[in-house]
């Protein structure tokens, strides 16, 4: 069967290639006739192997870099008659050859007593391990005389013969000698566009993958039967770095270390500390003065630079450097930034539409007029007392900057932008994979993760020790349902303490109200709601950003105890529960102030109390909008300059520094080494590692979140998410390139689960703007008096409407104020903010047919509003085509232009075959017009004559 074929490994004499026999031990002594110790060369590098790029003969490019600790001990010499014994069993027959530690069991009793068991087990399963790849095809060079004491590298090279056959067993299409033309634009288009590039010159990247393509190389997998269809003439070319390092990647995790009765792939070795760190190099320094030209410099130059934030991003140099998986989220991430312009523009014309007509506004100037003398109830209870609408004046003008009918219309644009940003990202997501060769690709089922494998064996060692015959072991879901019971309650908990902390947040609120409210100075008093609400916002930024990180470690801890089997069950499965406890930590602060601040409140005389002391807080007179836009702002700024950018920027400086200060200390301990120049490897090492991009999606879909789901109340955030992702790209760029060590390049055509969770954050943006029109907002009360109740069709009148009216002396036995004459003058009736009858009616205080009147009209226009824009953006789904039209006639061409390749071929067969054949029959004839004296051995003719195809 193929799949067999694709994992045998073949003798190293059917290779055709030269293996050179590696160890791991230091100072042992061998046989120069037998085998060769690359890592007994001592001397310092030269410039031939430029630094660690190369192998020491400058010839054969180093494709992957395998780092371990080691630990110089005094039993050289049993280890060198270890070393004897393993490269003895190495030269035995394929057949017989025994495990490579198995040698080594015969001399255990030898061992010195000080000798440390664990090193020694680990040095020889590198052992086994880089044996394995060698009889792989691979090729390897040890270097252990580094600048990092303690630490060797194994440096790993794939040959030719080992690229063709992986880039056939992985289906890499691979570009052919055969070129095509792309399809262009005609007429107008064509101007238009020719128009385009010229203004867009100055603003696009200076490299050359970025330049406008007319022809295309047609593209196939590989294919070592028809290695005549691709160009060949440079083969050191032919597979670039980033191909290379996946290659090799994919041989190192399917070559196993079968040591101790069970297998171990790289990820396993890494994990149990065997190796210390496995990466690609990079391709070189990015600065210094005579630094060669290379991609990794060009980046930096051109994308990861703060100086050209203006510019177009390289994709297709990203792609080509760090893989298509990469590339796709900084694509995506271009893509979002540029479709935040046109929702900038219309967010600051609303707001500037606010700020023109705040004046205009009557039932703000209804309140700021200090001459309507509308006294209003009391915020708490006794410390509190009477005070007059017109004190606050300034929230309800600046209320009205966000709580205007401008809003409306732009909570329906930014739905219809959002299913807008999916269609252009799925057009463009098309793009990029018919530019990159990915149509057709299909993701194949990833190797199973090292924790996976040590879970399924430990099942079955149990098993085998009840002597029970078993067939291949997998974990079924009672193996898992500790863990998904765990994984249920620990959600549950950690939801329930998000919750909390918001309730707490409420609690000091309330209190520190209360508190302020008893403040002699009159300034205090006046500014009790803006210090208390400033302040809270500032404690729940502070909770979200610690309990973000809190999360993020717990969500990953979760998904580890529950073993899933690949790596990409994995990565989803964080995903979703990281998105889930981040999101409601982020959003369960607005969701209160937002839906149920000042709804279960009560009336004078009948409030709502907390642990029988603390009144349920209220909403200003002006609405709840202005408070739920104060948080929404403090709280995706603060997580934006905060987490995103100066955690970003700060701790990987930090720890480069910690590494620093140890290296420092290291060469202060040896001088010769100091005086080293460091080889690349060396400098990668350094580097941070790659954690993944699931934290890059992660701030950048809750920040989705913000732009969409409250965008009602806050039309900047569009702006200001603009103005943080330019930032963003070159901050993220600028780590790639520069602090990160380079990642091994994953193909990849969509960015996966996370436009799943992008389309469901735009369905629900859409319902939760209508609720924060309809009930946050004072829109539909608006409505509902200028309509049914308004005398002179004008807004004159609306703040009165929404006021009730309460008598003094029906205050609860020991809530009334201790201070009635605050005011100046005694007060009978005091005002309130809800829809109930008045003290002088027969059902006094009961909610009145106009709270029945506003509501119906509140739940109307959210059925309304809901269904028509989940109308319009599934009519935007359905009009753009997922595919643009050129892509898929340039696609369809490409399958054309390849069937006419593969028919010429056979018809170039056939035509070999017709030559053959007529030579044949012309040779037969010839034999059958021979003399009679030759008749005798006619039949010898006539067969050497049949046998001349067979020769040729």
């Amino acid at each position: 069967m193929r799949v067999n074929k694709k994992y045998s490994c073949l003798p190293a004499e059917e290779k055709g290639i030269h293996i050179i026999n590696i160890r791991a031990i230091e100072d042992i002594g061998y046989d120069q006739h037998e085998s060769t110790l690359l890592n007994s060369l001592s001397k310092n590098p030269d410039a031939d192997c430029k630094y660690g790029l190369y192998f020491r003969d400058g010839k054969r490019k180093v494709d992957y870099i395998l780092v371990y600790h080691y630990k110089k001990s005094s039993a050289g010499k049993t280890l060198a008659r270890r070393a004897q014994q393993n490269d003895a069993s190495v030269r035995s027959s394929k057949q017989d050859q025994p495990l490579p530690g198995k040698g080594v069991q015969l001399e255990m009793g030898e061992s010195e007593p000080h000798m440390d068991y664990h090193e020694d087990d680990k040095r020889f399963r590198r052992e086994e391990y880089e044996g394995n790849l060698v009889e792989a095809g691979l090729e390897l060079e040890r270097d252990e005389d580094t600048k990092i004491h303690g630490i060797g590298f194994v440096k790993i090279h794939a040959p030719w013969n080992v690229l063709c056959r992986e880039a056939e067993f992985l289906k890499l299409k691979m570009p052919t000698k055969k070129m095509y033309q792309i399809n262009q634009t005609h007429g107008l288009l064509k101007k238009i566009n020719s128009v385009l590039q010229k203004i867009t010159e100055p603003i696009q990247p200076k490299v050359a993958e970025h330049k406008p393509q007319t022809v295309k190389r047609l593209s196939y997998p590989f294919s070592r039967e028809k290695q005549h269809l691709f160009d060949l003439s440079d083969k050191d070319s032919f597979f670039d770095s980033k191909t290379r390092s996946t290659i090799v990647y994919e041989i190192l995790k399917r070559t196993t270390c079968t040591k101790a009765k069970y297998s171990m792939g790289i990820t396993s070795l890494l994990a149990n500390g065997v190796y210390s760190a496995a990466y690609p190099l990079h391709d070189g320094d990015y600065e210094g003065e005579n630094v060669e030209p290379n991609d990794r410099k060009l980046l930096c130059e051109e994308w990861a630079s703060y100086g050209v934030f203006y510019k177009y991003q390289p994709i297709d140099l990203v792609r080509k450097y760090f893989g298509e998986k990469i590339g796709l989220y900084f694509a995506w991430l271009g893509v979002y930034t540029q479709m935040l312009i046109p929702a900038s523009i219309v967010g600051i014309i609303v707001f500037l539409y606010g700020c023109a007509t705040v004046d205009e506004n009557i039932p703000s100037m209804e309140m700021c007029d200090q001459r309507n003398n509308i006294t209003m109830c009391p915020l708490c209870d006794k410390t509190c007392s009477y005070w007059k609408m017109s004190s606050a004046c300034a929230t309800a003008r600046a209320s009205h900057l966000f709580d205007n009918p401008a809003t409306v219309f732009f909570s329906v644009f930014m739905a219809l932008w959002a299913a807008t940003f999916m269609e252009h990202w799925k057009r463009k997501q098309m793009r990029l994979n018919y530019r990159w060769d990915l149509t057709g690709f299909e993701e194949e089922e990833d190797h199973p993760r090292a924790e996976y494998e040590a879970k399924v064996l430990e099942k079955s060692l149990r098993k085998e020790h009840k002597h029970k015959e078993t067939d291949k072991e997998k974990l079924t879901w009672k193996d898992r349902f500790p863990a998904y019971l765990t994984n249920f309650v620990g959600i549950i908990f950690m939801v329930g303490l998000t919750f909390a902390i918001v309730f707490g947040v409420i609690i000091y609120r309330i209190s520190t109200a209360a508190a302020l409210a008893i403040s002699s100075t009159p300034s205090g008093r006046s500014s009790v709601r803006v210090t208390v609400t400033a302040t809270a916002v500032i404690i729940n930024l502070v909770v979200i950003i610690i309990l973000d990180e809190v999360y993020g470690c717990i969500a990953r801890w979760l998904t580890q105890i529950e073993v899933p089997k690949t790596d990409k069950n994995f990565e989803e499965r964080l995903i979703f529960k990281a998105f889930l406890l981040k999101f409601v930590n982020a959003y369960t602060p607005i969701f209160y102030v937002a839906f149920f601040k000042g709804r279960f409140v009560g009336r004078p005389g009948d409030y709502v109390y907390i642990f029988h002391s603390f009144r349920m807080e209220e909403c200003a007179p002006g609405g709840c909008l202005m408070e739920l836009c104060i948080q929404l702002s403090i709280i995706m700024l603060g997580k934006q300059l905060i987490q995103n950018n100066l955690f970003e920027i700060g701790i990987p400086k930090m720890k480069k520094f910690i590494r620093y200060l140890k290296l420092k200390r290291r060469r202060s301990l040896d001088h010769e080494e100091h005086m080293k120049k460091k080889q690349r490897y060396e400098v990668d090492y350094n580097l941070e590692p790659f954690a993944g991009l699931t934290p890059e999606y992660m701030e950048m879909i809750i920040q989705f979140g913000f732009v969409t789901l409250f965008v009602a109340s806050f039309p900047l955030a569009p702006l200001f998410a603009l103005l943080n992702n330019i930032i963003e790209i070159r901050l993220d760029a600028k780590k790639f390139v520069t602090e990160l060590r380079r990642p091994v390049a994953v193909r990849a055509k969509d960015i996966g689960i996370w436009y799943n969770i992008l389309r469901g954050i735009g369905k629900l943006a859409v319902i939760i703007n209508a609720f924060v029109i309809s009930f946050t907002s004072d829109f539909i009360p608006r409505l509902v008096y200028l309509y049914m109740y308004s005398e002179n069709g004008t807004m004159h009148g609306f703040v009165n409407h929404t006021l009730s009216s309460f008598n003094v002396s029906d205050f609860q036995a020991g809530t009334a104020p201790n201070d009635p004459l605050d005011l100046g003058y005694e007060v009978q009736i005091c005002r309130y903010k809800d829809y109930r009858e008045p003290p002088w009616s027969e059902n006094k205080y009961d909610i009145s047919k106009d709270f029945w009147a506003v509501l119906a009209a509140r739940l109307a226009f959210v059925i309304v509003f809901q269904n028509l824009v989940m109308f319009m953006s599934e009519f935007v789904d359905w009009i753009i085509p997922d595919i643009p039209k050129d892509i898929s006639q340039q696609i369809h061409k490409e399958k054309v232009l390849m069937v006419e390749v593969f028919m010429r071929e056979e018809q170039g067969k056939l035509q070999m075959l017709e030559t053959w054949k007529d030579k044949d029959k012309r040779k037969g004839e010839n034999c059958n017009n021979h003399s009679p004296r030759l008749s005798r051995s006619r039949s010898g003719s006539l067969s050497s004559c049949h046998s001349y195809p067979l020769d040729v």
